[in-house]
């Protein structure tokens, strides 16, 4: 019951940061932290095919992975590797809502808009 709680919490903090995001300021973050290097200048073109498409990605999953980036094997929940790693680490949650919805609020083939 405890956990439950917990991730309730989470959530809702997360979603509050999420309402506050900065389109503007995420695109400037998405720039100076070189995104486009890897996941192509559109976000949707990545130089790997095992990369992943950003553009249009749900923001809420995106500060998701960020987060688990940010974490890596600390947690059960971090995710393993070293470059999106280094990358996520000067992030704060701040930082991670911004650059989340200014990718979502990019055209991609992975969201269909009502």
């Amino acid at each position: 019951m405890k956990k439950l709680l917990l991730a309730l919490v989470c959530c809702a903090v997360s979603t509050s940061v999420l309402a506050a995001a900065d389109i503007t300021r995420g695109a400037e973050l998405a720039k100076k932290y070189n995104c486009a290097s890897c996941h192509g200048a559109d976000y949707k073109t990545p130089i790997d095919p095992s990369y992943p498409k950003l553009a249009g990605q749900h923001a809420d999953y995106l500060a998701h992975a960020l987060r688990s980036y940010k974490r890596g094997n600390k947690s059960i929940s971090g995710r393993n590797n070293p470059i999106m790693a280094g990358m996520a680490q000067p992030l704060s949650d701040q930082d991670m809502a911004d650059i989340s919805v200014y990718l979502q609020s990019l055209p991609g083939p992975l969201v269909v808009r009502k």
